[in-house]
C-alpha cells in the first residue's frame, strides 16, 4: 500500500514540473512572424545553410594559400632484400640496408597560377548568395505561413462564438416553442423543425472545438514552439481585415526581379555562366611551387631517440609548371556541355520571369475579388440580420411558420460564415500579392 501512495506521490509530482516547463506567449500577428522568423525550424536552417557557405567559401579560398604539411616515417625491415651482384664472373649476394629507417619531414607547397582556382572563388561566392537568398524565401514563405495558420485560429474562435451566441438564441427559441405547442396553439413539426437546427448548431459547434485545437497547434509549430505550451492572440479578425485593405496594392507595378524566385533563377545563371568559365579555365596552364626539407636517420638498433643517433639532413625547392596539350576533344565536349547548360538557364530565367507576371496578375485579381466579396458579405450580413429577426417575430406572433423562421436562420447562419471567411481571405490573399511583388 506505502509503494502505491508512493508511486502516485512520484507521478503526481512529475505531472507538476512538467507542467510548471509548459511557457506562455502573447502575440499579436506582427510578433508572431518576427517570433517565427527565428525561431521557426525551417528558417533557423535556411540560416545553417548560411553558416555552412560561408565555411565553404573559407574551404575554397585556403586552397590558394600556403599548405604545410609533416611526416614521421618509420620502417621496421625485418627481412632485408637480397641482392645479386656480378663481380667478374662471380655472382655474390649482398644485402644492403639497415633494420630500423626513420624519418622526419616538413613540406611547403604554394599554389602560384591556377584559372579553376578564380573561377572557384567567384561561385563560392555565387554559392553563398544562392543559400541567402533561400533564406529570404524560407522567411517569406513562413511569414505567409504565419499570416494563414494566425488567421486560421482567429477564425475558429469567432465561428465557436457566433455559433455558441446562435445556440444561445435559438434554444431560447425552443424553449418558447415548445411550451406554446403544449398549450395547444401550434402543431409540434414546429418544434421538430427548430430542434433539427438546434441539432445541427451543436454539431458545428463540436467540428469547430476540434478544428480551433488543430490550427492552434499547427501555428504554434510554424511559431516553433512547444504545441504544450500556452498560447494566447492579441489581434482581432475584423480589426485585421480592416488593416489589410490596402487600396495602393491594387494600382501598385510589378517588376519582376524583385521577386525572389527570380533572383534565385538569376542565381542559377551565374553558377552555369561559372562552370563554363570553370571549363574554358582547364585550357589553361597551372604553375605551383613546393619546399620539402627533412631528416632521415638509420640503424640495425632501434635507438632514434638516443642522443648519439646520427640524422641525415635533405631538402629541396622545386617549380611545378602544367600545360594542357591535347585531350581528344574531351575538353571541349565538357565546354559545349557547359555552354548548352548555360543557354538552358537563361531559358528558364525567361520563362519564370513570364511566369511571375501571370503570377503577380492572379494574385491581384484574387485580392481584388476577397475585398470586393468581403464588403458585399459584410452588406449581407446585415441584410440577413434583418430578415431572421423580423421573422423571429413573426414566427412569435403566429404570422410565419417554423420553415420560414429555419430558413432564414440558415441565411443568416450562411452569411455569418461567409463574412468571417472573406475576412480572412482579405488578410491571406493580401499576404499573396505581397509575397509576389517581394514585398517584406
Amino acid at each position: 500500500m506505502k509503494k502505491i501512495v508512493v508511486l502516485i506521490t512520484v507521478l503526481y509530482l512529475g505531472n507538476l514540473n512538467a507542467q510548471d516547463k509548459k511557457q506562455t506567449y502573447s502575440f499579436s500577428l506582427d510578433q508572431a512572424i518576427s517570433h517565427a522568423l527565428t525561431n521557426n525550424r525551417a528558417a533557423i536552417n535556411a540560416g545553417k545553410d548560411i553558416e555552412i557557405a560561408k565555411q565553404k567559401k573559407r574551404e575554397t579560398t585556403a586552397m590558394g594559400l600556403p599548405q604545410i604539411n609533416g611526416a614521421v616515417t618509420y620502417q621496421n625491415n625485418f627481412k632485408l632484400q637480397t641482392n645479386v651482384i656480378d663481380f667478374g664472373g662471380v655472382p655474390t649476394a649482398l644485402t644492403f640496408g639497415t633494420k630500423h629507417n626513420g624519418g622526419g619531414s616538413l613540406s611547403l607547397s604554394q599554389l602560384l597560377f591556377d584559372g579553376s582556382y578564380i573561377v572557384a572563388l567567384q561561385a563560392s561566392k555565387t554559392y553563398l548568395k544562392f543559400y541567402e537568398n533561400y533564406k529570404v524565401k524560407t522567411d517569406t514563405d513562413v511569414k505567409e505561413m504565419i499570416i494563414n495558420s494566425y488567421g486560421n485560429v482567429l477564425l475558429a474562435n469567432e465561428n465557436e462564438l457566433i455559433l455558441q451566441k446562435n445556440k444561445t438564441v435559438l434554444e431560447k427559441t425552443v424553449f418558447d416553442t415548445d411550451q406554446t405547442y403544449k398549450n395547444g396553439l401550434i402543431e409540434e413539426e414546429n418544434v421538430e423543425q427548430l430542434k433539427i437546427t438546434l441539432a445541427n448548431i451543436n454539431s458545428n459547434i463540436n467540428y469547430v472545438t476540434r478544428l480551433k485545437d488543430i490550427s492552434l497547434k499547427m501555428l504554434k509549430i510554424n511559431l516553433g514552439i512547444d504545441i504544450n505550451d500556452e498560447l494566447v492572440l492579441t489581434d482581432k479578425l475584423d480589426v485585421l481585415a480592416q488593416g489589410n485593405l490596402d487600396l495602393a496594392l491594387k494600382t501598385s507595378t510589378f517588376n519582376p526581379s524583385g521577386n525572389i524566385n527570380y533572383l534565385i533563377s538569376q542565381n542559377f545563371v551565374d553558377q552555369r555562366n561559372l562552370e563554363l568559365k570553370l571549363q574554358r579555365s582547364k585550357a589553361l596552364p597551372t604553375l605551383s611551387a613546393g619546399v620539402n626539407f627533412g631528416y632521415n636517420s638509420f640503424g640495425n638498433t632501434f635507438s632514434f631517440f638516443n642522443s648519439n643517433q646520427k640524422y641525415y639532413n635533405y631538402s629541396n625547392l622545386g617549380v611545378n609548371l602544367n600545360i594542357p596539350i591535347f585531350s581528344s576533344f574531351a575538353r571541349s565536349a565538357r565546354t559545349q556541355q557547359a555552354k548548352i547548360a548555360l543557354e538552358k538557364a537563361k531559358t528558364d530565367l525567361t520563362d519564370a520571369e513570364q511566369k511571375l507576371k501571370l503570377q503577380y496578375e492572379n494574385a491581384k485579381s484574387d485580392y481584388e475579388y476577397s475585398v470586393e466579396q468581403y464588403k458585399s458579405s459584410k452588406e449581407n450580413l446585415k441584410l440577413a440580420e434583418r430578415i431572421e429577426g423580423k421573422q423571429q417575430v413573426k414566427f412569435k406572433e403566429g404570422l410565419s411558420s417554423s420553415f420560414n423562421l429555419t430558413e432564414a436562420q440558415r441565411q443568416l447562419y450562411t452569411s455569418q460564415q461567409s463574412y468571417l471567411q472573406t475576412m480572412v481571405d482579405v488578410i491571406n490573399k493580401k499576404a499573396a500579392l505581397e509575397k509576389v511583388i517581394g514585398n517584406k
